[in-house]
């Protein structure tokens, strides 16, 4: 592994699926990138309460002072998880909605050199096992490299 991209959300299963990929880059002796996304939503209330902010501070907050702001759960986590300082991470922030998010891992990991991604699968039925979901479905089928997916 040259360097995984690991999908993050603040839930227990994304602390394990951290502390796998962790494992993995210790191993390779990599690091790691740390993906977060926010919906469109997200993303425009963190500007207005910046705004806000902004406004009784006098000064305006940049596009990307928005999403390094919304960083803070993916910073938490790397905290937690990769506080012994094995493996050095970078924390990238992207605005995808929910249908966007399995491309956005792709993207990301082509631009980062990324040749592992890391995600999170859904336990189904064997029936919904033959689609066995949509943002993992997507991320195997498209991403040139390695994918783990660890099952929700």
């Amino acid at each position: 592994m040259d360097r995984g991209v690991v999908l993050l959300e603040d839930t227990e299963m994304h602390r394990r699926l951290l502390r796998e990929a962790k494992e993995h880059a210790v191993g390779a002796d990599t690091d790691l990138v740390l993906l977060v996304t926010l919906t469109e939503e997200e993303y425009e209330e963190t500007h207005e309460m910046l705004d806000t902010i902004g406004s009784v501070e006098h000064t305006t907050y940049t596009d990307d002072q928005v999403l390094t702001a919304a960083t803070n759960v993916a910073e938490e986590l790397a905290r937690d998880v990769l506080a012994d300082g094995a493996v050095s991470y970078e924390i990238v922030p992207r605005v995808a909605d929910e249908k966007d998010r399995a491309e956005t891992v792709v993207t990301v990991a082509e631009e980062t050199g990324s040749d592992h991604a890391f995600v999170l699968g859904r336990r189904r039925s064997p029936t919904g096992k033959a689609i066995f979901g949509d943002l993992a479905q997507h991320v195997v089928l498209n991403f040139d490299g390695y994918v783990t997916l660890h099952a929700q």
